[in-house]
């Protein structure tokens, strides 16, 4: 029965967290947030490209037809912005998690040799 409960309860158990647990979840959260600005970009500059061909289209309003060349020129403004500042995050977080998980790894390894330090001297 012992084992039973053992092989059921095995997948329960965790490893020690790192200490820098919240700065690793905090870049995961604002990769996500990133990820949904740059869906925000482009959902807005796809708003302005379809009212600036709808403007266009319309011919009994000439006069305001400029209107959609300047909806169709900030679309692609707003597209490229969108895209530029993701990528210049993306970068920026990518170099964070490096310095991040460089820390835990060289964390680990101090704990490490304390832990055989300490079998050294108890021997």
């Amino acid at each position: 029965m012992k084992t039973r409960a053992q092989k059921l309860f095995r997948f329960l158990r965790t490893k020690p967290v790192p200490v820098n647990t919240r700065e690793i979840l905090a870049l995961e959260r604002t990769k996500l947030a990133n990820e949904r600005t740059l869906l925000a970009y482009i959902r807005a500059s796809l708003y302005l490209l379809l009212g600036g061909l709808a403007l266009l289209q319309l011919k009994d309003f000439k006069t305001i037809q400029w209107l959609g060349y300047v909806a169709l020129v900030v679309c692609v403004v707003f597209l490229t912005v969108g895209i530029a500042r993701f990528i210049l995050l993306n970068r920026r977080l990518r170099k964070w998690n490096r310095i991040l998980f460089a820390d835990t790894i060289s964390e680990k390894v101090e704990q490490d040799s304390d832990v055989s330090k300490e079998k050294e001297t108890s021997e």
